[in-house]
């Protein structure tokens, strides 16, 4: 293993010294130390043939060169244009998904390894000619024996070993900056490679895939929005995957859309909302929206519906995170920078002694000029990175969970300008973020919401009555010679937190709630 190790890292360095990347390292501002390093590796003494290619090109074609990891950390770090210059942001913008295909008898013998039958037990038809390649995985077009046709998904032999040796070296290489850098401190590096090896990881396991799509298809069932393929986990395994094959236009093909008269503002519109049903309804957002995972059925142009597919990479939110995104957004469409600053303060995004009116003055510096403009004119993705460069002037820590929901809102943004370049996407996502901060607070909502408090409440009861009697008893007394009035003082103590904390429809309140209902059952109870 350590060999192979070696041999990957040898491999690296070539990768390294032909696209002459310690040249781009030492372009940036790095401690004097690492930089003396970067001086005296030996290759740097050697003659060097000159390279005509801009550095973002030679970034680019090196992590292509090196495989899937450093091809999808490249396409990741491209979403994080506040940290990047843009000539490198926009050639990292460029890797695609597409290498080589395996070949087919490979596939074919893994699929019968995971299936265990033959090939022709299994399908009527089999094409060994894949339908696509990507990274991690090819797909196979088939007719099963009860006659659906379906696209056999098979992971490419040998990946785990190079993956886990590539997050070794992505792991050490972090810990390094860390360990030199203030600035590399705070954009919290290891976490980012870590949260980054569990989606890469995710994807190897093609069970999890088809459980994702299962339930972004259940989220959707009906719906004239979105479209996800049924899997069929009878044919289901680690390694393989089947699922319907389905036959749409890809959504970059525009002459094929305009040509069967599709409503090319109400699909660009479309995906806005789908995006947002997406975060905010569901907290399972599809988070790898290429152009290459994203299809437009043929069924009705006029009311045009998505197709989307390969759902190895999802992403989530915390009820928190939702809560102070979305009142984040609503606070910026009405130009309220103060409540913007405060809740990056409330949310920890920035740290709790950041001076208010400061960092309120440098998000107004931002927006304001943007407000002058035409709303069809400002781009939302744009808006928000530079909404996160100014954060970086107060120590705002990048968020490893709002990666993927940036990475994913600027492929959403993109592929709508592209389909309708009017699109006003803040018309289109205000009404759903204001409709959905209504139904959080609605009756139905506050009175379901407390139910579920409420269920809590006996057991937290149990345990603050042992601890009281403990307390009161010095654990001498046997549970029943208990006296009634602790868990009476409780309740006391919980109402009078409820009444400190305020009770109204918030849903900041709940905790306000729950000592409410707390408290009345242990008063009240007999």
């Amino acid at each position: 293993m350590k060999l192979l190790a070696l041999r990957r890292l040898f491999r690296i360095q070539r990768v390294i010294v032909r696209y002459r990347l310690d040249d781009l390292l030492l372009a940036l501002p790095l401690p004097w130390g690492l930089r003396l390093l970067l001086r005296l590796l030996p290759w740097r003494w050697l003659p060097r043939r000159t390279l005509e290619m801009p550095r973002g090109e030679r970034l680019r074609r090196s992590l292509e060169e090196l495989g899937p990891v450093f091809i999808k950390f490249g396409q990741i770090l491209s979403t994080r244009r506040d940290l990047l210059p843009g000539d490198i942001a926009d050639e990292l913008a460029r890797l695609q998904d597409r290498v080589p295909p395996f070949p087919a008898a490979q596939a074919i013998a893994l699929i019968e390894q995971q299936l265990g039958a033959p090939l022709a037990r299994l399908f009527t038809r089999f094409d060994p000619q894949p339908l696509a390649s990507a990274s991690v995985a090819q797909v196979h077009a088939a007719q099963l024996k009860s006659g659906e046709d379906v696209v056999v998904k098979v992971v490419r032999p040998g990946l785990e070993p190079v993956i886990r040796q590539d997050m070794a070296w992505l792991f050490l290489l972090a810990r390094l900056a860390e360990r030199l850098s203030r600035d590399a401190r705070r954009l919290r590096p290891v976490e980012v490679v870590s949260d980054y090896q569990k989606t890469i990881l995710d994807e190897l396991d093609l069970l999890r895939e088809a459980a994702n799509a299962t339930q972004l298809r259940r989220n959707f069932e009906g719906s004239t929005l979105l479209y996800v393929p049924q899997v069929y986990w009878d044919w289901c395994r680690p390694q393989v995957m089947v699922m319907e094959r389905i036959y749409g236009i890809p959504v970059t093909d525009l002459a094929a859309l305009r040509d069967q008269g599709t409503d090319l503002r109400k699909l660009a519109e479309r995906g806005v909302e789908i995006f947002f049903t997406q975060v905010f309804r569901d907290s399972f957002f599809h988070a790898d929206m290429h152009p290459g995972n994203v299809f437009v059925s043929t069924r009705t142009p006029h009311d045009p519906q998505y197709i989307g597919i390969d759902c190895g990479i999802i992403g989530s939110l915390t009820a928190e995170d939702q809560d102070y995104l979305a009142r984040n957004l609503l606070a910026f469409f009405k130009r309220d920078y103060r409540k913007v600053a405060q809740l990056h303060i409330d949310s920890g995004w920035v740290p709790p002694d950041t001076p208010l009116n400061d960092f309120e003055a440098a998000i107004r510096t931002v927006c304001e000029p943007i407000f002058e403009k035409p709303l069809k004119d400002i781009s939302f993705g744009q808006v928000l990175l530079r909404l996160f460069q100014t954060a970086r002037r107060f120590n705002m820590e990048v968020q490893p969970q709002l990666v993927l929901l940036q990475k994913t809102l600027l492929n959403i943004e993109g592929l709508g300008r592209q389909l309708y370049p009017d699109l006003d996407l803040w018309v289109t996502a205000k009404p759903f973020l204001e409709r959905w901060m209504r139904e959080r607070i609605s009756p139905l909502r506050l009175l379901r919401n407390l139910h579920q408090q409420a269920e809590q409440v006996p057991q937290l009861t149990r345990k603050a009555e042992r601890a009281l009697e403990r307390i009161a008893q010095g654990g001498a007394q046997p549970a029943a010679k208990r006296h009634p009035w602790p868990e009476r003082l409780l309740g006391a103590v919980l109402l009078l937190g409820a009444a400190s904390l305020g009770v109204h429809p918030d849903p900041q309140t709940w905790p306000a709630w729950s000592m409410l209902a707390g408290g009345l059952y242990l008063i009240l109870r007999r």
